[in-house]
């Protein structure tokens, strides 16, 4: 006998959001030469965080601390909240899974855009939810109309990133807020910060940590180069934070990455100078993507979006040929964003890479479909 599934675990497909780098690299049998599709920081983490990690390896027979104790006082420190404001999570997939699972039950309606962030979507789905679809505006997440959206279908949940994956797109804090006065008592904003640290100051929500209508995502996935580590966090009002221990993984984080998050905090002036890296590698690929007759999108991300002035075929195909001379890059899957494709911020050598097989990486995309 088959093993006896739920009625809604045998209706989901066996996938995953994302194809990783790894899985690519086998099918092709080669390591790519530069590695620009995933969005991690290929500049890499403090020092001072390898460090804090390495002596942690000493203990890794313990179990991590549950409550993430002195990262979470850390924090909370460092963003002027309480204690009881933080809660430490898996990355933000973790945290957008434990949120699902808090908020959404089977026929409950959950509002984002199409073609925002497959993995929210995979646990929606995974909870019984009912997706409903917004289209971006202008190549941007379209709040207001996912606001009024949620209102119409009395949604539990809205999600929006920002500054958004894929095309790097951001709204102010300012607009977010104003348009949460017309968000329907009883629906929870999920603000995926992801790439925060890379954003415009005026993109910081200027709302008290208590407001029960938003809850707030972060990671040391991306501007502090730990993606592998899988630390994120949530800020949020107290309530809504405490609900978390009715259903998280208590012993899910793991000791040594817990250290080296910590460390990570404590030392802002590599962040600072991550930061800086990205945005010379946002002007790189803004160059080398004109110099091609391509138009970069602004970019307040640690990838550029790269507009192709064709249609999802021609990006498909863009994405196959550089993979075939070793550089790894995504694209949106959605269209009209799928004419795009994405780069993620590298290393000069990385860039060089780049620079010199898309010239005919692009003429060998653009033959194949003539």
């Amino acid at each position: 006998m088959p093993p006896r599934l739920t009625k809604l675990a045998d209706s989901l497909p066996a996938t995953v959001p994302f194809i990783g780098p790894e899985t690519l690299e086998r099918d092709r049998g080669t390591a790519f030469r530069a590695r620009l599709g995933a969005n991690e920081n290929i500049f890499g983490p403090s020092p001072q965080a390898l460090q804090a990690m390495r002596e942690a390896d000493a203990e890794i027979w313990k179990y991590g601390d549950a409550p993430s104790h002195d990262l979470r006082h850390a924090l909370a420190a460092h963003h002027g909240v309480g204690f009881d404001n933080i809660v430490i999570g898996e990355g933000i997939d973790g945290l957008l899974g434990y949120v699902t699972r808090l908020m959404v039950e089977p026929g409950d309606t959950v509002v984002t855009s199409a073609g925002a962030y497959p993995t929210f979507n995979y646990h929606v789905n995974g909870y019984g939810g009912t997706l409903s679809m917004v289209p971006y505006a202008d190549d941007k997440e379209d709040l207001p109309s996912l606001i009024a959206r949620a209102n119409e279908t009395d949604a539990k949940l809205v999600y929006i990133a920002n500054p958004d994956n894929p095309m790097g797109s951001y709204w102010t804090g300012a607009e977010i807020a104003a348009a949460l006065d017309d968000l329907s008592d009883g629906c929870l904003l999920v603000l995926d910060e992801a790439y925060f640290e890379t954003a415009p100051l005026d993109a910081t929500l200027p709302l008290p940590v208590e407001d029960p209508r938003v809850i707030r995502l972060r990671t040391f996935s991306k501007a502090y180069g730990m993606a592998g580590a899988r630390i994120g966090y949530a800020i949020g009002a107290a309530p809504i934070i405490n609900a978390f221990e009715k259903i998280r993984h208590h012993f899910g984080m793991n000791r040594s990455a817990q250290a080296g998050a910590l460390a990570a905090l404590q030392d802002q002036q590599h962040l600072a100078w991550v930061i800086d890296a990205v945005a010379a590698a946002r002007d790189e690929i803004g160059r080398i993507a004109r110099d091609n007759g391509l138009t970069p999108l602004p970019s307040a991300t640690n990838f550029v979006t790269v507009d192709l002035g064709a249609d999802g075929d021609l990006s498909r195909a863009l994405v196959a040929s550089l993979a075939k001379q070793g550089v790894f890059i995504r694209m949106p899957f959605v269209a009209p964003q799928d004419r795009c494709v994405r780069i993620s911020c590298g290393r000069p050598e990385d860039l060089a890479v780049l620079e010199k097989v898309l010239p005919s990486a692009l003429a060998e995309a653009r033959a194949s479909l003539a």
